[in-house]
């Protein structure tokens, strides 16, 4: 019988490339099945943030006062397309499958912002975007949201922003994705730092984008203390990132247009 050496070079290459084979069947075998897991939970993720930053449910809830969960909740909004650089509705992609994270990724479907547009650094802005709208019983508006993004100081942070009906006064803003640090720019998920915004007035008298982050607020009595909301202590880039997207994307090359549009209509 010929000598076998178990420890040969021969040998253990077999078995470790043997051992990697299979590792990485198992790898993207679990990676293919919890796909669709994967997915229904980040879709009920962005649900849960819409419905915080609209006001119905409680930060961190799953369920309102009466019982209603997340799904049933957010069967009360109408999902419309918008084209961004009209500001009107529009059929062209499916609000149940249009992704941004492709559209940005596509020339025909972005385009890209020069340095000076780019306020929140997002290098590419989508031509169309989703927006959420809440209506009463009698067909009246009481909340839009929409989608905000922009980079703080370590990532892109993506959210809501909710606006009461009358298209000027914050209900909400809550982000869905973030990677500030853990008590300075992370204080975004603070649901005590998310309380300031309920009231908060969006634009100026002149319909322009007037949100301001500021370390001392100004006078009661003052114009631009409707306009005023705590910056992140600690945290001035951060800061920074959240007033340029929240600026961005209630201005002129955000949703801005659709929303002048919406309350001249209403």
């Amino acid at each position: 019988m010929p000598n076998y050496n178990k420890e040969g070079i021969g040998n253990v290459l077999f078995v470790s490339i043997a051992v990697c084979l299979v590792c990485s069947i198992v790898v993207a075998g679990a990676a293919v099945a919890l796909k669709p897991t994967q997915a229904a939970n980040r879709a009920l993720d962005r649900k849960e943030n819409i419905l915080w930053a609209a006001g119905l449910l409680p930060f961190g809830a799953a369920q309102d006062a009466q019982g209603r969960g997340v799904d049933e909740l957010f069967e009360q909004f109408e999902v419309r397309a918008v084209d961004l650089d009209t500001g009107e509705f529009t059929d062209a992609v499916d609000p149940a499958t249009y992704q941004v994270s492709r559209a940005t990724r596509d020339p025909a479907m972005s385009r890209h912002l020069t340095s000076e547009e780019d306020i929140a650094t997002i290098v590419m802005r989508e031509r169309y975007g989703l927006v959420y709208l809440l209506r009463d019983e009698n067909g009246g508006l009481e909340r839009v949201v929409v989608p905000v993004r922009g980079y703080g100081l370590w990532g892109t942070l993506y959210g809501y922003l909710a606006l009461e009906g009358d298209l000027h006064t914050v209900a909400g803003l809550g982000f869905y994705d973030q990677k500030e640090t853990p008590g300075l720019g992370g204080e975004v998920d603070n649901p005590r730092w998310k309380a300031l915004w309920p009231g908060v007035q969006a634009f100026d008298k002149n319909g322009n984008p007037a949100i301001e982050l500021v370390k001392t607020r100004s006078p009661p009595e003052s114009p631009a203390a409707a306009h005023e909301v705590d910056a992140l202590s600690g945290a001035t880039l951060t800061t920074r990132g959240v007033r340029n997207l929240i600026r961005f994307w209630t201005g002129d090359l955000g949703y801005g247009p659709f929303l002048h549009k919406l309350q001249e209509a209403a």
